[in-house]
C-alpha cells in the first residue's frame, strides 16, 4: 500500500521571530511512517518543523504552516491508498502578519486570529479522498465522545483518541496510550507502550482490515 502521513507541529507566524504552534514532536507521525515502512509499504511524509530524522526511504515533504500542509496534502493523496493524519494542525493563525518585531508598548497585547484549513475534513469533500482515512483526537476533555463526533463529521474509517492531558504520554513522550475508534461505537483500547509499538499496531490494524486491492486476472 501507499500511505500519506502527516506528523508534526505546524507553526503560524506572528512576526518574524514569534509563531503560534504547539507541543506536538513528530514523534508519533514518524513512528507510523517508520512502521509503515517496516512493514513494507510505500509512505509519502508530510511533516511539519520536528527536530527528528525522516525514516529513511519516507518521500518527505517538509511544510511550516497549516496551509503549507493543506497544500502538500492535497497534491500528494490522490496516488495513495490510506492516509493517517497524525500532525497536530494548528487551528487558528493570525489575520495579519507584522512585517517587523512587535514591540512591547502596552500591558496588553490583542491578536485577532482566523480558521485554519481543515486538512482531514477536506479529505473526502475537497480532494476526494476514497482510499482508508485515519485521524487523531488528541483530546483534554471527553475524549471519547470528541474521537466518534469527528470520526462522524470527516467521514473518517478510524480516529485514533490520545488524551494529552496526561502526565508520561503523548506529547515530547516516547510513549503512548489511545484508543481506536471506529463506525458502529466500536471502540479498541491499545495499552500504554512505546510509540514505536502503538504504530506498528495501527499499522497492522489498518492493512488487516484494509487490505489492498488487486486489479482481475485477465479473463
Amino acid at each position: 500500500m501507499r500511505f500519506l502521513i502527516t506528523a508534526g507541529p505546524t507553526r503560524e507566524p506572528l512576526d518574524p521571530v514569534r509563531y503560534l504552534s504547539n507541543r506536538s514532536s513528530g514523534k508519533m507521525g514518524c513512528a507510523l511512517a517508520s512502521a509503515a515502512l517496516e512493514a513494507g509499504h510505500e509512505v509519502v511524509l508530510v511533516s511539519g518543523p520536528v527536530a527528528l530524522e525522516p525514516p529513511p526511504g519516507a518521500q518527505i515533504t517538509r511544510v511550516e504552516t497549516a496551509r503549507q500542509m493543506f497544500e502538500a496534502v492535497r497534491d500528494q493523496i490522490s496516488g495513495c491508498e490510506a492516509a493517517i493524519f497524525c500532525a497536530a494542525v494548528a487551528d487558528y493563525r493570525p489575520v495579519s502578519v507584522a512585517g517587523q518585531k512587535i514591540k512591547k508598548t502596552g500591558e496588553r497585547l490583542v491578536l485577532e486570529l482566523e480558521r485554519t484549513e481543515d486538512i482531514l475534513g477536506s479529505a473526502r469533500s475537497i480532494f476526494g479522498f476514497r482510499g482508508f482515512l485515519a485521524g487523531f483526537a488528541a483530546e483534554t476533555t471527553n475524549l471519547l465522545e470528541h474521537a466518534h463526533d469527528k470520526l462522524r463529521r470527516k467521514g473518517c474509517d478510524l480516529v485514533i483518541a490520545n488524551d494529552v492531558s496526561r502526565a508520561g504520554i503523548g506529547f515530547d513522550s516516547a510513549e503512548n496510550e489511545v484508543i481506536l475508534c471506529l463506525p458502529g461505537a466500536r471502540e479498541i483500547p491499545l495499552p500504554r507502550q512505546t510509540k514505536a509499538g502503538l504504530a506498528r499496531a495501527i499499522i497492522a490494524f489498518i492493512t488487516e482490515t484494509h487490505p489492498p486491492q488487486t486489479p482481475p486476472s485477465p479473463q
